[in-house]
């Protein structure tokens, strides 16, 4: 989303870094390490996609601070690798938007938080629900967890985003509707359509690269 310094107080920064620690700490225990370090493929999908989301995120749009519009692809990194190490990948694919100055290193925490944990804690929950429904049709995980999945992410982050706006008073709510949230609806379609085209590929080419497919109960 692209939050730039001075665009929060001093109490939401630490907020912002003690919710982003504390979700940090939380995906990397859950992480199997032993078997990660086992499974090539899995490492490899790990930090491609760390360096694919780099280089993406280095194209947006936006014309006011912190308002920036660009596609996410968390949701499809969250099916691929579950939500744990997709956290760590988009962590680790914002280094890079620091390294090449897309983002300031000051507020990590909060961009980290925004674009990477939010999207994939909203993609891993639908998922989740997905799962619960025990649908038979593959294309039930397609469109909710891809597409659906995706759109509704996106969407869960941009009103996180205005709410720290907001909150510190740098924008006032008209302003945020104006430039950002009534085009929110627009934003959903083309993050649904990218991640679900990428899932939807995974899903004919290489299912095995999605860890989160489960595909017995669609036989």
């Amino acid at each position: 989303m692209g939050m730039t310094e001075n665009l929060l107080t001093t109490s939401q920064w630490v907020i912002t870094l003690l919710l982003f620690l504390t979700i940090l700490v939380q995906a990397a225990r859950s992480i199997d390490w032993q078997a990660f370090r086992k499974d090539s493929a899995l490492q490899h999908s790990f930090f491609g996609a760390a360096v694919v989301l780099g280089f993406v995120w280095q194209l947006r749009a936006g014309i006011s601070p912190g308002l920036a519009i660009h596609i996410f692809g968390i949701t499809a990194l969250t099916l691929m690798l579950g939500w744990a190490l997709a956290v760590l990948s988009g962590l680790l694919a914002l280094v890079i938007t620091v390294i090449t100055g897309r983002e300031p290193l000051l507020m990590f925490a909060a961009n980290g938080l925004v674009t990477v944990m939010v999207p994939a804690f909203v993609s891993h929950w639908i998922m989740r629900w997905e799962r619960r429904r025990d649908f038979r049709n593959f294309f039930a995980y397609l469109f909710f967890c891809g597409f659906f999945g995706a759109g509704i992410s996106v969407a869960a982050a941009g009103i996180v985003m205005c709410l720290m706006l907001w909150t510190s008073g740098v924008y006032a709510f008209d302003e945020l509707v104006h430039e950002y949230l009534r085009y929110l609806p627009l934003f959903m379609i083309p993050e649904g359509f990218v991640n679900g085209t990428v899932v939807t590929g995974l899903m004919v080419f290489h299912p095995d690269r999605l860890t989160t497919l489960d595909q017995r109960r669609y036989r």
